[in-house]
């Protein structure tokens, strides 16, 4: 996110905003993004209203438009009534705000936000995401979390970084594709798991050991395929006990898991190579 907002030069390979390349043509890039950062460098002293035209008149944005367009972030950002407080003064989620206000001010086609609810309360939290999903009907966002379920309330395309390298990319709708079911049983951990990896429409099996002879088994699904009753009647046959049987949609939690289970094998497989 650094590199893409010309804060940190790329060590090789390119990047490029509306065609325009992070390196050579920082001036252009910076003109078409808004940024906020997850640290906001804010004044304390300095008025909230008054900030915004100073970094208004830093961004260049036309002294003709300059106060509608103060006035307009303000309304959009819900800082109207903090207008003449002092920035020193102000809690974690007006601050927040401010700084979304700042991005907006030059109107940017591109918003690249880190971790913008980091530090608020659970309001705030809900405030500052129904405002994100709002600004991404006129905005392209770019926004980085490590909050997993607040990140599927509000993006359409997800990219999971992994120890550096690009894990995964894929669309949300495309992910819920498939359903997982939640399974508790006591009884033979590999026996159970291969009972329920041959069932129809199960595509994966993931178990692991809850100790006294129970086990938890999270199978994933064809999106078509309901495989609770097939899975009641194949652990009840086999004489096996269940203490608990769930069904729900597959979400950016189970992918992250996939991914880390999948890298610590990796990485175990290549302990053991040596």
């Amino acid at each position: 996110m650094r590199i893409l907002t010309t804060f940190l030069p790329a060590t090789n390979g390119t990047a490029r905003v509306e065609g325009f390349d992070v390196m050579n043509d920082s001036l252009e890039v910076r003109k078409r993004i808004g940024y906020l950062p997850e640290s906001i460098p804010l004044y304390p002293e300095m008025r909230v209203e008054e900030y915004l035209s100073f970094r208004a008149r830093l961004k260049g944005v036309d002294r003709r438009i300059r106060t509608a367009q103060i006035d307009k972030v303000l309304e959009k950002c819900r800082v109207l009534e903090v207008r003449r407080r002092l920035l020193g003064t102000l809690s974690k989620g007006y601050r927040q705000r401010v700084g979304l206000a700042d991005a907006l001010l030059s109107d940017p086609q591109l918003l690249i936000l880190d971790e913008p609810t980091d530090g608020l309360d659970p309001e705030q939290k809900v405030q500052t995401l129904k405002m994100l999903k709002e600004l991404g009907q006129n905005h392209t966002i770019v926004f980085s979390s490590h909050l997993l379920s607040e990140v599927e309330t509000i993006v359409q395309r997800v990219l999971i970084m992994r120890r550096g390298r690009l894990a995964f990319s894929g669309k949300i709708s495309e992910m819920e594709a498939a359903t997982i079911v939640q399974i508790e049983a006591r009884g033979p951990e590999d026996q159970i798991a291969n009972s329920l990896r041959s069932l129809e429409g199960v595509i994966h099996v993931a178990h692991k050991s809850l100790g006294e002879g129970f086990n938890s088994f999270d199978v994933r699904c064809a999106e078509s395929h309901d495989i609770r009753e097939a899975v009641y009647q194949r652990i009840s046959q086999s004489g096996w006990s269940l203490r608990k049987l769930d069904q729900r949609r597959k979400n950016l939690q189970d992918k992250w898991n996939e991914i880390n289970n999948q890298d610590e094998s990796a990485l175990q497989s290549h302990a053991g190579s040596k």
